[in-house]
């Protein structure tokens, strides 16, 4: 009978695992090709997660970013009682661009309807964050906060929610490495929508909540996973004692 402890550190393990790969495949093929590093980051990755867990949980059902449409949509996930959600390389683009470290490799568990366990590889940073011990959230003091945006594409609303609350928008890569970096005390929250998918958020969310963080949709319900369609576009992560007056915030911007 396997042990909650021993998912948290098998989570922790392939992601930690998965992220040294892919500091080799970095050394390996070099940034001269961004396009031949994503794809090989990509495969190399996502075919050593699979074989991990076809391995060591030959009966759980795996949902991963890299899986053929036809995987994703096999209904034999939707019945099982665990369901690996991975993301093989979380960031693609900061991956091929040399000395960024805003990049991630997610494992989590979704187990009897809610994420059982988590970890977030940060390779170029040199740490996972892990439901195994998960990090103590920062103390928050009132007055000026940081939120997480990304890079290329920030949400018109959030940039006016910044507007409003006084805040200031930092961006960051991955997903990942948005929500950790909250977990870690470079942001207070971050705030998205407009197109995500389960293994974006999935692991990330599942360290988020071990460590005492606010994580929802951004109308505040809950993030559900391993649904049919995994299509997963919004969500707001930050520290709790934020997160009422950021959710108000956001509907009246949405009103």
């Amino acid at each position: 009978m396997m042990t909650i402890r021993d998912d948290h550190a098998l989570a922790a393990d392939l992601a930690t695992e998965a992220g040294e790969l892919l500091l080799r495949i970095r050394e390996r093929v070099g940034f001269a090709d961004p396009k031949a590093l994503k794809a090989e980051g990509d495969r190399g990755s996502h075919v050593h997660l699979m074989e991990a867990l076809a391995r060591l949980r030959p009966s759980d059902s795996v949902l991963s970013e890299e899986a053929t449409r036809e995987e994703r949509l096999d209904p034999r996930r939707l019945r099982a009682e665990r369901v690996w959600i991975v993301d093989p390389l979380d960031g693609t683009r900061e991956f091929s661009e040399e000395g960024r470290s805003d990049w991630a490799v997610h494992v989590a568990l979704w187990e009897g309807g809610r994420l059982a366990a988590g970890a977030v590889a940060l390779p170029a940073q040199g740490r996972t964050l892990t439901t195994a011990d998960p990090p103590k959230l920062p103390a928050h003091h009132d007055g000026r906060f940081r939120i997480a945006v990304s890079r290329t594409r920030p949400p018109e609303f959030v940039q006016k929610l910044a507007a409003q609350a006084g805040a200031v928008l930092v961006p960051i890569g991955s997903a990942g490495a948005k929500i950790s970096a909250v977990l870690t005390g470079e942001v207070e929250a971050y705030v998205h929508a407009g197109g995500q998918y389960e293994w974006d958020s999935a692991a990330p969310v599942a360290v988020a909540l071990a460590a005492g963080a606010h994580a929802s949709r951004i109308d505040g319900s809950e993030l559900a996973y391993n649904q049919a369609d995994p299509s997963l576009p919004d969500i707001l992560v930050s520290l709790p004692e934020l997160a009422a007056s950021l959710l108000a915030g956001i509907r009246d911007l949405h009103r």
